[in-house]
């Protein structure tokens, strides 16, 4: 008896499944991704999954007639090979994040009769989501009144290192792993007034833009504490007092974990521009602010981190906008489930 989690193709849903699986480990947890995205770099080697298997699919949205049929047919056959292991597997409940690599299983376990629970982290549901969520026995979402949970799933030490933040010493670029040049250039536009401010930067500026965003700070003569990919992200928000970051789901909901007052950048091309709608979910709670890229202005930004009241009344409500059972509640979702099948 097994228990198939599957989804991805970017790191805000596979950050859903790293949460969830860690109340999962004493089960045999099985993955099913794709060999495209990050689903192979984040699990290929965790051994919280009995078995881990990787699928030959893509994305179907923005590719021509010929790439959407290829497309389509690599989704076909991922779905007889999801159904295969569906049923050596014995799997009772399958858990669905969304995005391209999740299609095959999520398709799978319809057919087969397996339940679907369907989880969607944004505030404007996924095409696939939208399309299974009837077929679902439970769909979560921390946007919608009658989810039947409510919480968004953060890993543990989100919270742990969590405090209410007074003054602002120091300030967190968040652009991702891959970076968001539009947050550098913000960044590095704001770095001298930060500087002459004694507000210390730590800048996530992605792998592929460390050089380049670290020559521009020694140009400036500030020194940065620049990097790209971290493990420890926990640890690097508790030590800041503000964030700039972009406004995917996974990453919203941990700063609010954190309790770290954040101005949110989205995305501006977003399926169904989601990243907007997920900061203006807090920003009508008066717990954020949103800019679109084009209407940035760093004076305004100024004025945010200058306001050190405001920020602390923020940073006091953030704490109560999620619950930090969110994992533990949907992995008891799941084993109760599976302990029907």
């Amino acid at each position: 008896m097994s228990i198939v989690m599957t989804g991805g193709g970017t790191g805000g849903h596979l950050a859903i499944i790293r949460a969830v699986k860690e109340e999962l480990k004493e089960k045999k947890i099985i993955y099913i991704g794709s060999i495209s995205g990050q689903d192979k770099t984040w699990f290929e080697n965790d051994n919280d999954f009995e078995k881990k298997y990787f699928l030959q699919t893509r994305g179907v949205v923005n590719q021509g007639l010929l790439g959407k049929i290829k497309s389509l047919w690599m989704l076909a056959r991922a779905v007889v090979d999801s159904y295969k292991i569906l049923k050596q597997e014995d799997v009772k409940v399958v858990f669905c994040v969304g995005g391209f690599s999740a299609a095959p299983a999520s398709i799978a376990s319809i057919i087969a009769g397996v339940p679907l629970v369907i989880h969607e982290q944004n505030a404007v549901i996924g095409s696939l989501n939208r399309r299974l969520m009837k077929y679902s026995k439970a769909f979560i979402s921390s946007y919608i009144e009658d989810s039947p949970i409510k919480s968004y799933p953060v890993k543990k030490e989100f919270f742990d290192t969590a405090r209410t933040r007074k003054n602002v010493k120091s300030i967190l670029f968040l652009g991702g792993s891959q970076g968001s040049l539009a947050i550098n250039n913000i960044a590095l536009s704001l770095a001298s007034w930060l500087n002459d401010e004694n507000i210390k930067i730590v800048h996530q500026a992605g792998e592929k833009n460390i050089d380049n965003v670290k020559a521009r700070y020694k140009e400036l003569g500030i020194v940065a504490d620049v990097f790209g990919f971290a493990n420890n992200m926990p640890q690097i928000m508790s030590e800041v007092d503000i964030a700039v970051a972009r406004s995917g789901a996974s990453t919203l909901w941990e700063l609010c974990a954190n309790d770290l007052p954040s101005i949110f950048i989205p995305y501006p091309y977003a399926a169904g521009d989601h990243q907007f709608f997920n900061a203006k979910f807090l920003v009508e709670q008066n717990l954020a602010f949103v800019f679109r890229e084009s209407e940035v202005n760093t004076e305004t930004i100024k004025n945010i981190i200058k306001d050190s009241k405001n920020l602390e009344i923020k940073s006091k409500v953030l704490k109560n906008t999620i619950d930090k059972n969110g994992s533990r509640q949907i992995a008891d979702l799941l084993l109760g489930l599976s302990s029907k099948g």
